[in-house]
């Protein structure tokens, strides 16, 4: 008599279906051993590959004052104005923007309108409240991995290559220039990052409120039966 395993056509796909499934175990031990952790900010540090994940370029460049509007009622010359006038202002919805909070905007205001004060009557300049601020350029830089300005000269210009020799090195250095970009072109920069802040996430107060959209009556005509 013949085996029965001869007359299971089911027996085939059973096999292949056993050797799916160790496959598709097999490459997800290989996905989970190539993976890195993501930070804490929720952007990866590197890809299933294990390359570093490219960082993404500013929203405008640091000399692009005048733009656009957005959906909350602020505009691009909003944020010049304030910036130039008002640095202490803009710094401070900055921060709040960043927190994501309500609440932090006098804690950051009032410190760098401090620092502005004093900076202008002892040296002349706006000199220290830079120092205070810098690091607002650095937040905004690991929360949404972006190009700091190393990266873009060393991008540009194709040299500095044997100057960094891993990332560490490279935060280092990103953070000499954002204290040198809020030094130098402080205004300008706190601007850039007000325009970049509007464009990826919204006030703290316009969060959990709801806009009321007017739509006016479709226009009514009367049929036959109703004349």
């Amino acid at each position: 008599m013949a085996h029965s395993d001869e007359f299971r056509p089911l027996l085939v796909n059973e096999a292949g279906n056993g050797e799916e499934k160790s496959a598709k175990k097999s490459m997800d031990e290989d996905w989970g051993k190539n993976f890195h952790e993501w930070t804490a900010d929720g952007m990866p540090v590197s890809s299933v590959l294990g390359e570093p994940v490219a960082r993404s370029h500013w929203d405008s460049t640091l000399l692009g004052c005048l733009g656009r509007n957005d959906e909350f009622c602020s505009s691009d010359f909003e944020v010049c104005v304030l910036g130039t006038l008002v640095p202490c202002v803009l710094y401070g919805s900055n921060i709040e923007r960043l927190g994501s909070e309500r609440g932090r905007f006098a804690n950051h205001c009032l410190p760098y309108s401090a620092l502005y004060l004093l900076g202008n009557s002892l040296f002349g300049w706006n000199c220290l409240a830079p120092w205070f601020s810098y690091s607002s350029r650095t937040q905004i830089r690991k929360r949404f991995n972006l190009e700091g300005s190393f990266e873009a000269f060393k991008r540009t210009c194709g040299c500095c290559e044997s100057l960094i020799e891993d990332e560490d090195q490279l935060e280092q250095c990103e953070s000499s220039c954002d204290l040198a970009t809020h030094l130098f072109c402080h205004a300008c920069s706190l601007c850039q990052e007000g325009r970049e802040l509007r464009r990826r996430m919204p006030h703290p107060g316009f969060n959990g409120r709801q806009v009321l959209v007017m739509i006016p009556p479709m226009e009514q005509t009367m049929g036959r039966d109703g004349l």
